[in-house]
């Protein structure tokens, strides 16, 4: 028989639009001749919902959203569609006297043909960790006293699975001595570098506990601060893929399978790491601009490799003609630092002006000499001149209604090398989680791509000099960023097992990192707490970000 899953792009708390595409996709797989539909996990009202779950408003339009799906698919008879959704249930006796609150709600999926939903099944295991707070919503279909869910099409037993269940043997047992001979798995898996590997490898080891084929379809989509990669993709009963969709675009991935445990389907190759990064950047660039509805985006260019790379990615996101840059050189921006912005500008065909901040600056400077009087130079007058770009830059974003996509990479929001209300000033952080030494690697490896620029020829979109020059905020004379940092290379290494793989201070000198470098680069993550929780929202590629992954309290005293 065949089966599809459908890989989509669904929008939270659009329900009648998801509700619609879950209804289009249904068409085509019924048009190729599909018994089997599966959609992702929550696909009815988007991932993560967060609160909106706890309005009794929401969960009410997510049923009737539940039973139109139903009903506009009673003219494709033989089609059974499996959607994600949520579930409330008012509860009995026995619910009453859970730790839950009564009504109950469940991350579910029901399964729909004839014009009916026939039956639902609810996760079992919810995930409480990285990006994930689903205890907060949802009881378990387990601790409820729910039963697995086993149905039958084209002569096959498919039982269910939710995204978590899929990681534990419990859920996938207890399908399999409830009768099941395939397990499907719906789900919504944020992405990170080194994600898709780690899911196929995870749900292989699901396939040799439980002996079953397994089918996967997998969310695609920018959601805030995360983004869903796709790839959904199918295992044989030895284990083997079968069968994968594209990353970062919707799929109807078709599937044949038998009794036997046969399953054939494209595989699709996975991109290599860079371009997946580069597919996530991009992904969550657009759909948080198209999403919100924003016309467009406006970037602070500086010259430089941060601003350099954002503009790339804006571009290939939403196209020149939705993209503006401004380029605002101060008293100590170098000839270079113009030209190089100027010119990757006029490679990609956006649209660029030059604002100079030296009026600006030189008005507060005289407005502050009074009370300066007889002080150094230090980072107030530096800060003063990153306030001034960000005042200008939000003062356009405010009157034309483009966005403000910050340039700030996540080695410098680590550090604090950013300044409040100047250049971390806008709507989103692209960049956020992408550590210097990334963010210069995206930019080789973009430059590598044949590219159409704005003139008809072929070539790199990021001049050369932009790349190799040393880094450098400019808000001083001959300023270099590793004045006041140490090597990128250090500073990203140690970042990673201190932030991300929560190493102590001792653990990372035992591994060969200088005393001071270590002291120096945690207590600059430590102390700038205050400006991260001010910061905007940025997307997510790595198994941590700051964010909804780093809860850290501003005040405290921990060192270790």
């Amino acid at each position: 028989m065949k089966v599809a899953l459908a890989q989509i792009n669904v929008t939270v708390g659009d329900l009648a639009g998801n509700a619609k595409k879950i209804v289009e996709f249904a068409r085509r797989a019924h048009a190729a001749g599909a018994q089997l539909l599966l959609t992702p996990e929550l696909s009815l009202c988007g991932y993560p919902p967060e609160d909106l779950l706890l309005r009794p408003a929401f969960m009410q339009a997510c049923e009737d959203q539940l039973h139109w799906i139903a009903s506009e698919l009673a003219d494709c008879p033989g089609l059974h569609v499996v959607v994600g959704h949520p579930l409330q249930r008012e509860g009995d006796t026995d619910l009453r006297s859970k730790s839950w609150a009564v009504p109950a709600r469940f991350n579910a999926a029901s399964v729909l043909a004839g014009g009916q939903v026939l039956r639902s099944y609810a996760k079992r295991e919810l995930p409480n960790y990285q990006v994930f707070d689903e205890r907060r919503y949802f009881v378990s279909g387990r601790d409820a006293g729910e039963a697995p869910l086993v149905f039958e099409v084209g002569g096959l037993r498919f039982g269910l699975n939710i995204c978590e269940d899929a990681w534990f043997d419990e859920p996938a047992r207890a399908a399999k001595a409830a009768g099941a001979q395939v397990l499907c798995v719906l789900n919504a898996s944020p992405f990170h570098l080194g994600k898709v590997a780690e899911r196929e490898a995870r749900m292989a080891e699901r396939v040799a506990d439980v002996g079953l084929p397994l089918l996967y379809a997998h969310l695609v989509g920018g959601q805030d601060e995360v983004v869903f990669d796709g790839a959904s993709f199918a295992l044989d009963a030895q284990g083997q893929l079968a069968a994968r969709a594209a990353m970062f675009e919707e799929d109807l991935l078709l599937i044949e399978l038998d009794a036997q445990g046969r399953v054939q389907g494209q595989v699709l190759p996975l991109p290599e790491l860079e371009a997946q990064a580069w597919g996530a950047l991009v992904t969550g660039v657009r759909d948080y601009i198209g999403k919100n509805g924003f016309p467009g985006a406006l970037i602070g260019l500086s010259g430089g490799i941060d601003s350099a790379l954002v503009l790339a990615i804006a571009v290939d996101a939403l196209g020149a003609d939705k993209v503006r840059t401004v380029m605002m050189p101060s008293p100590y921006t170098a000839d270079i630092s113009w030209i190089d912005a100027r010119d990757m500008a006029e490679r990609l065909g956006v649209r660029y002006d030059e604002k100079s901040i030296v009026p600006m600056f030189e008005a507060f400077n005289a407005s502050l000499a009074e009370e300066f009087q007889g002080l150094p130079l230090d980072a107030t007058e530096e800060n003063i001149q990153a306030r001034i770009r960000g005042t200008l830059l939000m003062a356009l974003s405010n009157k034309f209604g483009s966005i403000v996509l910050t340039t700030g990479n996540k080695s410098e929001m680590a550090t604090g090398y950013c300044t409040l209300y100047g250049d971390m000033a806008g709507g989103f952080a692209v960049i956020k989680d992408v550590a210097k030494t990334l963010v210069f690697r995206l930019a080789r490896w973009r430059n590598e791509q044949p590219t159409r620029r704005a003139d008809g020829t072929v070539g790199p979109i990021i001049p050369e000099r932009i790349i190799t020059r040393p880094p450098s905020a400019e808000l001083r004379p001959d300023q270099k960023d590793q004045d006041s940092l140490p090597p990128y290379e250090v500073l990203d290494a140690i970042l990673a097992r201190y932030m991300e793989e929560d190493q102590s201070l001792a653990e990372i000198v035992a591994a060969g990192f200088d005393p001071a470098d270590v002291e120096r680069v945690t207590r600059l993550i430590k102390i700038n707490e205050y400006k991260r929780r001010q910061a905007p929202i940025g997307i997510r590629i790595t198994h941590r970000a700051f964010g909804r992954d780093w809860r850290y309290p501003i005040t405290s005293k921990f060192r270790a």
